[in-house]
C-alpha cells in the first residue's frame, strides 16, 4: 500500500486545522502558502475530508476549515480512508494461498493499528515538541 499526495496532502491540512483548534477558521489559500502546496489540489481534498464530517467549512470573508471533532477524536486512520479508501497491502487477499493470506493480513492489521491508534493531537503535539526528528511508524 502506498500512500498517495491525497493522503499526505490530507494530513496537512487537518494537522493545520488541528494546531488551530479552537481559534477559528483556517483559509486553505493559508495551509497552501505555509506547506508551499497548490490551494487548488487542497479544495478537491476538503470535499471529501467534509462529506466524511471530519472537517466544516465556514463561509465569508473571515471564513475557512475547521475540524468538525476535537483533534484527539480524529485518528490517521479516518483521514487516510477517507482520502484513499481501504487500508490494504495488496488486492485480492482472499484469494491468496493461507501461509500468503495470513502474512498480508497481519501486514494489513498493523498497518490499521498505527493509523488507528495514532490521533491528530498526537500529529499535532508532535511538531511542538522540542525534538526536530520526523515523526517515525514502525511497522
Amino acid at each position: 500500500m502506498k500512500i498517495s499526495t491525497k493522503g499526505r496532502y490530507g494530513l496537512t491540512i487537518m494537522i493545520a486545522l488541528g494546531k488551530q483548534y479552537g481559534e477559528g477558521p483556517v483559509s486553505l489559500k493559508t495551509i497552501a502558502t505555509e506547506h508551499k502546496l497548490s490551494e487548488h489540489y487542497l479544495e478537491q481534498l476538503a470535499a471529501p475530508l467534509r462529506n466524511a464530517c471530519l472537517v466544516k467549512s465556514i463561509r465569508g470573508a473571515k471564513g475557512g476549515y475547521m475540524l468538525a471533532s476535537p483533534p484527539a477524536d480524529i485518528t490517521a486512520g479516518d483521514i487516510i480512508r477517507t482520502l484513499e479508501g481501504p487500508i490494504t497491502p495488496v488486492e485480492g487477499i482472499e484469494e491468496e494461498e493461507p501461509a500468503k493470506q495470513q502474512l498480508w493480513l497481519r501486514i494489513r492489521d498493523a498497518v490499521r493499528d498505527v493509523l488507528d491508534t495514532t490521533t491528530l493531537e498526537d500529529l499535532c503535539r508532535h511538531g511542538d515538541e522540542e525534538s526536530k526528528d520526523p515523526y517515525m511508524f514502525y511497522i
